[in-house]
């Protein structure tokens, strides 16, 4: 992607031909989005696919378990079912604890006896885990469970690509009733988009009734947002770290609820944050339901699931008197001749019928009455939801999704449309380097941004010490971020001697060396590793914060990796997790092992500015960042930050042992 003239530039690579598409954020041609992003997503399914294959067929066993990507040699056995589907247990053979993985809940697994390749497989999803088991949700068990081995791989999402292919149609399509009205001030092309944005919503048969604002628990830059929002077409919604994101789209949630509108889709691109969505929205007593797999949904949640409420509704009596009359038809059927064995299978025939017809009744009835339907985006194409329009849709972690990912909740029929992000942190996930420099890791919250739309920026963040907060608003917000909390209600922890106590900022200088695992996936540096035990170690001497309070942070999976096989005892369950699996999180301690230390200053991704914030906004009572300043100092963020740092007299050279 490149500069000219002012306006970004976008090509992407075409299977069949060198054929390019250029174009800036508005799109002149409603045919060219469509072919850019069907190409783009499907560069991003075959690399995805590519990628599975090559490990598969080219990585050793020892490269497949290094990278957390596969577990081997497990036995299997069965553990009743959740919500009717079979639940599958996983061990390691003796009992021992598994190794290192990258199998978390709600992931998609492959399970297969040696060779997934080559064999036939069973796709699952990961329920939960802990040091030695791995309990996974399957649609049919397979046969001879506990007989032999089994081996579980990450697998590729095609149900993702098949839902945002059929949303892209859906958009551009002129006929029928799918689709969005808003399709052209989506693709940008009015003369004003920020005149085009404002405009009110065509919302039919349904008036506005009068809100009242003041008795919801909002600060001034939350209270505008809502009520540009509850006006307009389209808003975008920015919300910096610690500033209640989340907690302002549940409140606009409630309030156009309130305001007589309804029902709603409230979508975001994680399961995590949908459910934060729906438990806001409980707890404001909105009646919101969770759609998707119950395995896919936070435990205190399950009983707002569509599923759970499904299972419980009063016709479920009815479904059950057919399900036996039609058992008792079965089991007499081998009986039967002539005329009445046919008879019998037309009866069986039209109980089945009858059954799909109710359960098809129940959901209606359930999202009829439902304030909020709550659901991932690419959860919303599912085809349970097809003939449900929504003309209101708001997405949280906009800028998190894909433009096509982003897309599967607006063609239900948007006709008010809110986004919420941050494009200052983490980009959407993109496999494949030619889908991204193709423009795929670019969301339409940012290219709206970047055609006019005005943004309603949160302004008050509630997270962060005053003096955490002090470089990142500076570098990335333009100084607006305020505080709305105190250095005193957020003292420095003890246990660490910083180096100014009324300052919870430290930089450890740590000049190791970065070495590049055997596999080839990732950077580790021991030096840092052992600062890092050190630093949390001291921290929980004083029982001033528990290890819960404390979240390790580093960009490099090889980092996480070392750091995790040198805990012993208590100190096991201390959370390490790579930057991108802090998003929306936070602790009262963050340490962030930056890894790199070379001579040649490289950095690699470090040099993502959006990481750096993302990493430097989770903590609320003090941040310890550990790595080379030599190294780092080659890259302009870094090096204003270590400025900061030295000018703020934050370095902590008493740390480190000559």
């Amino acid at each position: 992607m490149s500069e000219k003239g002012g306006v970004r530039r976008m090509s992407t690579r075409n299977s069949n031909s060198n054929r390019s598409i250029e174009h800036s954020n508005k799109w002149k041609k409603s045919q060219d989005h469509f072919e850019c992003f069907t190409n783009l997503i499907a560069i991003e399914l075959e690399d995805e696919l590519n990628q599975v294959q090559t490990r598969w067929k080219e990585w050793s066993k020892k490269k497949m378990v290094t990278a957390g990507l596969a577990l081997f040699d497990l036995t299997g056995k069965t553990q009743g079912r959740f919500f009717g589907d079979p639940i599958l247990i996983f061990e390691r053979r003796g009992g021992d604890s598994l190794p290192y993985h990258r199998f978390g809940h709600g992931d998609m697994v492959i399970i297969s006896r040696a060779r997934p390749w080559g064999e036939k497989v069973i796709e699952g999803v990961v329920l939960d885990r802990n040091s030695k088991r791995i309990r996974v949700i399957v649609k049919e068990k397979p046969n001879d469970i506990r007989k032999g081995s089994w081996r579980l791989d990450r697998g590729a999402n095609r149900v993702a690509h098949d839902r945002m292919h059929e949303a892209l149609i859906s958009f551009h399509s002129t006929e029928g009733d799918g689709g969005t009205v808003l399709r052209d001030l989506l693709l940008c092309q009015p003369h004003d988009m920020e005149v085009s944005s404002q405009r009110p919503p065509e919302i039919r048969g349904q008036k506005m009734r009068p809100v009242n604002l003041d008795s919801m628990l909002l600060d001034s830059s939350q209270k505008e947002a809502i009520n540009t929002a509850i006006g307009q077409r389209l808003t975008i919604i920015q919300g910096p770290p610690g500033t209640g994101k989340t907690h302002t789209a549940v409140h606009l949630l409630k309030t156009l609820v309130e305001s007589g509108r309804g029902p709603i889709l409230a979508c975001a691109e994680s399961n995590v944050a949908v459910d934060n969505l729906l438990e806001g929205l409980l707890e404001l007593g909105v009646n919101a339901v969770r759609f998707g797999r119950p395995i896919k949904v936070r435990e205190s949640l399950r009983d707002a699931t569509m599923d759970a409420i499904v299972s419980s509704h009063s016709k479920q009596d009815e479904i059950s008197f057919i399900r036996e009359e039609t058992e008792a038809i079965r089991s007499k059927i081998n009986d039967l001749k002539g005329k009445e064995k046919g008879l019998a299978h037309r009866d069986i025939n039209r109980n089945y019928r009858e059954i799909r017809d109710l359960e098809q009744r129940i959901i209606n009835d359930v999202l009829e009455n439902a304030q909020v339907l709550c659901s991932t985006n690419i959860g919303a194409g599912h085809f349970t939801l097809s003939n449900k329009k929504f003309s209101i849709v708001l997405i949280d972690e906009a800028t998190q999704a894909t433009e096509p990912s982003s897309l599967v909740p607006i063609v239900k029929g948007a006709k008010q449309l809110i986004l919420v992000g941050d494009h200052k942190q983490l980009p959407p996930t993109v496999i494949s380097k030619n889908a991204e420099e193709g423009g795929l890791n670019i969301p339409l919250f940012e290219r709206l941004l970047h055609s006019g739309v005005p943004t309603h920026m949160l302004t008050t963040q509630y997270r962060m010490h005053p003096t955490i907060r002090e470089f990142p608003s500076a570098r990335f917000y333009e100084n607006k971020l305020e505080d709305g909390c105190n250095a005193s209600e957020r003292p420095a922890v003890a246990g660490f001697l910083w180096p100014d106590w009324d300052k919870p900022v430290a930089f450890i200088p740590v000049h190791g060396a970065e070495i590049a695992e055997e596999a080839g996936s990732s950077k580790y540096n021991l030096d840092e590793v052992s600062m890092v035990i050190k630093v949390v170690t001291d921290l929980l001497l004083t029982n001033d914060i528990s290890l819960d309070d404390i979240g390790v942070v580093t960009p490099y999976s090889g980092q996480v990796r070392a750091i995790r096989d040198m805990l012993e005892g208590e100190m096991n369950s201390l959370e390490v997790k790579s930057v991108d699996g802090y998003q929306g999180r936070e602790k009262e301690v963050i340490i962030l092992s930056t890894v790199r230390s070379n001579d040649e200053g490289n950095i690699g991704f470090l040099s993502d500015s959006r990481r750096l914030n993302v990493a430097m906004t989770r903590a609320k009572r003090g941040l310890i960042v550990i790595g080379d300043d030599r190294t780092l100092r080659n890259n302009s963020v870094w090096a204003s930050w270590l400025d900061w740092i030295n000018e703020s007299n934050l370095m902590a050279w008493h740390l480190v042992h000559n």
